[in-house]
C-alpha cells in the first residue's frame, strides 16, 4: 500500500510538473527593435511613443514584450547626458516598463567619433548602456527573429 501511495504521489507530482512546462512553453514573448538614427527631438519621441504604446497593448494582453531601443549616427544625441532632449521620459519609460523589459542602446562607434570631433568624453545617461556598433546591434537582433521599426 505504501509503495502504491508513493509511486501515486510521484505519478501526480510529475503530472503537475509537466503541466507546468507546458503552459510556461506557451507563453509567447515578444521581442522589438526601435532605430533612432535623428537628432530630431520628434523623432525621438515618437520612438518613445511606440515604446510605451507596445509596452501597454501587451500589459493589458497578459503578454511580455522585450523593447531595445538603438541609437546611432545623429540619434546618439537621445542617450548622451548632455544633449538629451527626452532625458525624463527614457527614465520614466524604464521605471515604468514592467512587466515588459525595455533597454536603451548607445553605439560607442559614434560616440567615439563625437568624442574626437568634440574633444571631450561624452557621458550617456544612466538607463542606456553602449553597444560595439548601433547597426551591428540591429543586425543581430533582426538576425535572433526580432521586429524592426523605425519611426
Amino acid at each position: 500500500m505504501r509503495i502504491a501511495l508513493t509511486t501515486l504521489t510521484a505519478a501526480g507530482a510529475l503530472l503537475i510538473a509537466s503541466a507546468g512546462m507546458s503552459l510556461a512553453a506557451d507563453v509567447k514573448i515578444h521581442h522589438v527593435s526601435i532605430q533612432v538614427d535623428q537628432n530630431d527631438p520628434a523623432i525621438m519621441n515618437l520612438a518613445l511613443n511606440n515604446a510605451s504604446n507596445i509596452m501597454e497593448t501587451y500589459k493589458e494582453k497578459g503578454e511580455e514584450v522585450e523593447i531595445e531601443l538603438v541609437t546611432y549616427g545623429p540619434g546618439l544625441n537621445m542617450l548622451r547626458e548632455d544633449t538629451s532632449p527626452v532625458k525624463d521620459r527614457l527614465k520614466q519609460i524604464a521605471e515604468l516598463s514592467f512587466p515588459s523589459k525595455i533597454r536603451f542602446s548607445a553605439c560607442n562607434v559614434t560616440k567615439r567619433g563625437m568624442e574626437k570631433r568634440e574633444g571631450h568624453a561624452i557621458a550617456i545617461v544612466a538607463e542606456a548602456s553602449l553597444v560595439p556598433s548601433g547597426a551591428v546591434r540591429l543586425m543581430e537582433l533582426q538576425e535572433s527573429g526580432w521586429s524592426y521599426l523605425k519611426p
